[in-house]
C-alpha cells in the first residue's frame, strides 16, 4: 500500500520528519506549487521564485535517489491551486493507505490539514518538526509557570541544554551569557563590506523566473537579478562564505546601518534556514567551531548563535503557544492604515527609503532595518498590526508566519502588550543617527526637534509616548522617558502633537513625506 508524503516549501531537508522511513519503491512524495499560497498576501516575486526553484531542485534530488516524486507545477492545467485541492486530487490518483506530513509552519495551514482525515477518509499523520532545537511541547513546558516570557532566560536554558558555547564546567564561554553590549558599534568609516554569496540561475531557475515574471509582475518587488541559493549545496557554500568573509566582524557591527550597503556583515542565511536548505544545528556548530579555532571573536560567535539558538527558537515557541489569538492582538489600540510609502518607497526619510528600496530589490533586509526603521515607524504612527504583519509576510523571502508574526506584532509593534519584549522598541532620530550614516544624507535635520525640517522620528517618538501614556507610563523600563516628557514645556508638547498630526495628515493625502 502507498504512503503519500506531502512536502511543503519550508520542508526542503532530507532529514525532515515526513521523509523518515520513506520506502522509495512504494511511497509517493507530493510537492505542489499553488496559487492560493502565492496570493493570500501578495508575496514578493523573488520570494515566490526562490521557493519554487528550491522546491524543484529538491524534487529533482529526491528523484535522483530513486524516490517517486509527484511534482505539480503552478501552470499545470489540472492544478486545483490549493493544498487541499491538490491533496484530494493526489488521493484520487494513488488511493494511499495513509498521508504523512511534517507539521506546517503556519497556524492556518495546520488547521487546514487537520481537516484532511475527515474530508478524505484517509488517515493523516502529522509529525513534529524536529529540525528545531526545542520542540513545541518543550517550549510550552518551559513557559508554563512563567508570568513573563523573556528570551534571555530561554536562551540561557537552551545553552545549558545543548552545551553550545559552554565550558566543560558548565559555565558560559567568557563568563557571560550575552555580549549584546558589544554588538552595538556605529558603522565603521571607509570599510568595505562583503556581499552574501550569489548564484547564477541554472535552467531550472530560469524556467521558474519566466513563470513568476509572467504571473506575478504586479506584486511589489523586483524579480531580477536573482541570486538566491536554491539547493542545500549552494546554501552550504553561502554559509562558508559568511563564516570567512563576514562573521569575524558581525558582532561589533550587528546593529549598524550604512547608506548604499544592504548587508554590512549580516549573513542573509535566514531564507535557507527557514526552508530547510540549512539546518540550525549545522549552522550553530560551524559558528562555534570558528570561535574555538580562534578565527572569530566571542562576541561575534555568541551574537550570531543567539539569533538562532535563542531568538529563532523563542519566537517559534511564542507563536505556537499563543496562536490563534496572538494574531489578533492590538494592545496599543493602533488603528492607522499602512502608509502607501511601504509599497512605493517614496519618502524623503533617507533611512526608510533605503530599507524599502533594499526590500524591493532583494526581498530581504537585515534585522535592524526591519526593527528600527520600518517597524519603528509603524509603531510610532500607530499602524494597525494586521496590516503591518501582512506587509512583512509578503515582502521578505524568509517570512513564514511562525517567525514573522512574533517578530512584527510582538517585537516591532508591542501589540502583544509585552508578552515577548519588556518595552516597545520605540526610538527617535538620535538612535538612527548613532547607528547609521543616513542622517547626513537626508532632507530632514536629525538635530531639529520640531518643524517641517525636523526628522519625523523625533516628534513622532514623543507623540507616541503622549498617545500611549495610559498604557505605558507604569512600565518600569519606560519611566525615564516619561520623566523626560514631563519636563517638556507645554508649548513644546503642543508643537510635538501638531507636527505629528501634520505628518499623519500628509501621509493620508498620499504626499511624499
Amino acid at each position: 500500500m502507498t504512503t503519500l508524503r506531502y512536502l511543503f516549501a519550508d520542508h526542503l531537508s532530507r532529514s525532515v520528519s515526513s521523509l523518515a522511513g520513506l520506502d522509495p519503491h512504494r511511497d509517493v512524495v507530493l510537492m505542489t506549487e499553488v496559487m492560493a499560497e502565492c496570493t493570500y498576501v501578495p508575496h514578493h516575486p523573488k520570494k515566490i521564485a526562490f521557493l519554487f526553484s528550491a522546491m524543484r531542485h529538491f524534487a529533482a534530488a529526491l528523484a535522483a535517489e530513486g524516490v517517486r516524486v509527484d511534482y505539480v507545477r503552478l501552470d499545470d492545467p489540472a492544478n486545483r491551486q490549493s493544498f487541499s485541492g491538490e491533496i484530494r486530487r493526489a488521493v484520487e490518483r494513488y488511493r494511499p493507505e495513509r498521508i504523512v506530513l511534517c507539521e506546517p509552519g503556519e497556524w492556518r495551514v495546520l488547521e487546514e490539514v487537520r481537516g484532511w482525515e475527515t474530508a478524505l477518509g484517509v488517515p493523516v499523520e502529522i509529525r513534529p518538526d524536529d529540525r528545531f532545537f526545542c520542540s513545541i511541547a518543550e517550549f510550552r513546558s518551559w513557559a508554563a509557570d512563567r508570568r513573563q516570557l523573556r528570551m534571555e532566560l530561554f536562551y540561557r536554558w537552551m545553552r545549558e541544554r545543548t552545551g553550545i558555547l559552554m565550558t566543560a564546567a558548565g559555565e558560559p564561554e567568557g563568563g557571560r551569557w550575552n555580549y549584546d553590549v558589544e554588538n552595538r558599534k556605529p558603522p565603521p568609516r571607509g570599510r568595505r563590506f562583503p556581499a552574501p554569496l550569489r548564484f547564477a540561475p541554472d535552467a531550472i531557475t530560469r524556467e521558474v523566473l519566466a513563470l513568476v515574471g509572467a504571473r506575478f509582475r504586479h506584486h511589489f518587488g523586483e524579480l531580477e537579478p536573482f541570486g538566491f541559493a536554491v539547493t542545500a549545496e549552494q546554501a552550504e557554500a553561502a554559509l562558508e562564505h559568511f563564516l570567512k568573509s563576514a562573521l569575524p566582524w558581525f558582532g561589533d557591527y550587528q546593529d549598524a546601518m550604512v547608506a548604499g550597503e544592504d548587508w554590512l556583515f549580516h549573513s542573509a542565511l535566514s531564507p535557507y534556514l527557514n526552508t530547510g536548505l540549512l539546518l540550525p544545528r549545522t549552522v550553530c556548530a560551524r559558528v562555534e567551531a570558528e570561535y574555538r579555532a580562534g578565527r572569530v571573536p566571542l562576541n561575534s560567535a555568541e551574537g550570531f548563535i543567539r539569533q538562532i539558538l535563542g531568538w529563532r527558537e523563542y519566537v517559534r515557541g511564542v507563536y505556537w503557544r499563543a496562536m490563534p489569538g496572538y494574531a489578533t492582538l492590538n494592545a496599543l489600540g493602533a488603528d492607522a492604515p499602512l502608509p502607501a510609502l511601504y509599497w512605493t518607497g517614496r519618502t524623503a526619510m533617507a533611512c526608510v527609503r533605503h530599507a524599502i528600496d533594499c526590500t524591493r530589490r532583494e526581498a530581504m533586509s537585515h534585522h535592524i532595518q526591519r526593527l528600527m526603521l520600518t517597524g519603528n515607524l509603524a509603531l510610532l504612527l500607530g499602524v494597525r498590526p494586521e496590516e503591518v504583519c501582512a506587509w512583512y509576510l509578503a515582502v521578505y523571502a524568509d517570512a513564514f508566519e511562525w517567525v514573522e508574526l512574533p517578530n512584527t506584532l510582538g517585537m516591532a509593534l508591542h501589540a502583544d502588550g509585552g508578552l515577548m519584549a519588556s518595552k516597545p522598541y520605540a526610538a527617535s532620530g538620535a538612535y538612527i543617527d548613532r547607528m547609521s550614516d543616513f542622517c547626513g544624507r537626508c532632507r530632514y535635520d536629525v538635530r531639529a526637534k520640531n518643524g517641517r525640517d525636523a526628522c519625523p522620528f523625533n516628534y513622532l517618538f514623543w507623540d507616541f509616548l503622549i498617545r500611549n501614556r495610559d498604557r505605558l507610563a507604569r512600565n518600569p523600563r519606560m519611566g525615564q522617558m516619561y520623566r523626560t516628557l514631563d519636563r517638556l514645556a507645554p508649548e513644546r508638547i503642543a508643537a510635538i502633537c501638531a507636527d505629528a498630526a501634520r505628518f499623519r495628515a500628509a501621509l493620508a493625502r498620499g504626499e511624499e513625506v
